[in-house]
């Protein structure tokens, strides 16, 4: 499934395991520098190479791989553009499973029946690949009634009651093909109250802002301030942490749509661009899309109504 030609296998239990082709291969660096990814590397293994090769052989490659992810290619774009049809099937399932007296995990379970039956669909007729799997799974970040402010809970044995908003959030289970998408959307079952409702138009006043301040050449921290200013227009002073966040391989990549970074935006940076107002034990009002940077603008690989919509 690489593009790595040098592929070297060792077996559990036999020898030093994977200890003994990892030091052949960076044997010939002690006199220079190996670079580690050191957020996602296993301490353990981190460790070894600190006491084979020394702690000044060790430098964090990170800042170099994060560059080099930054801007996808025209097959990972594609790949994103499959996986946030993906992610769009699975909030049409979320929304045609919420009903009164339905628990959360049923919700979740039809997420992932719309996701995985989507996946393997757009895979249908491609040529085979033995490794390639349709199957949609991990914990379901869903939230309804009052604990609907507190992001990421998981569905759980709660039944889903009528004026109950519902908040689910695909990022980190949506995917295609390794790809991940972002995208977040919010319904509410028979009613929804004045609050509830002006804050969630507020949440989708500053996502559609951030969309519409992003393009090439752009400052990523002011598309940050740009989703900011309709909440202190509205009088919501909530410190806000980001906007959204680079994705791809992975659910969080480099540059950042936050204060600080300076990144500038180019064609084929792929972002979770979302709205997001939450007051603690009240309500919320969250949205998200996938959102591609292109030559004049932008494009939005989740296109799905994200209107107040009540079920």
């Amino acid at each position: 499934m690489t593009w790595i030609d040098d592929v070297r296998t060792y077996a559990d239990g036999v020898g030093g395991e994977w200890r003994d082709p990892l030091i052949e291969v960076i044997g010939a660096l002690k006199q220079t520098k190996c670079g580690v990814e050191v957020a996602h590397t296993p301490s353990m293994v981190t460790e070894y190479l600190r006491g084979e090769i020394g702690a000044a052989g060790l430098a964090d490659g990170s800042a170099i791989l994060n560059a080099m992810r930054m801007v996808k290619s025209a097959t990972e774009i594609e790949l994103l553009r499959k996986a946030g049809q993906v992610a769009v099937a699975m909030g049409t399932a979320a929304r045609d499973a919420i009903a009164p007296n339905v628990p959360e995990y049923e919700v979740a379970l039809a997420i992932l029946e719309g996701g995985t039956r989507k996946a393997a669909e757009l895979m249908e007729g491609e040529e085979s690949d033995p490794f390639a799997s349709p199957m949609i799974y991990n914990l379901q970040p869903l939230q309804s009634g009052h604990y609907t402010s507190m992001p990421h809970r998981r569905a759980t044995m709660r039944r889903i009651r009528m004026g109950d908003p519902v908040f689910i959030c695909f990022c980190g289970i949506a995917s295609f093909k390794h790809f991940k998408p972002g995208f977040d959307r919010q319904y509410f079952l028979g009613s929804v109250s004045e609050e509830n409702a002006r804050i969630y138009e507020i949440a989708v006043a500053g996502q559609q802002a951030a969309i519409q301040a992003m393009g090439p050449g752009v400052i990523a921290e002011e598309v940050h301030f740009a989703a900011e200013e309709p909440y202190l227009r509205a009088g919501i002073r909530q410190p806000s942490h980001r906007t959204g966040r680079a994705i791809g391989y992975s659910v969080n990549e480099q540059p950042q749509l936050k204060a600080g970074d300076k990144t500038r935006l180019e064609p084929g940076m792929v972002f979770a661009v979302g709205g997001d107002v939450t007051l603690p034990g009240k309500c919320c009002g969250r949205v998200s899309d996938t959102i591609l940077v292109t030559e004049t603008g932008t494009e939005c690989l989740t296109e799905c109504p994200r209107d107040l919509t009540v079920l």
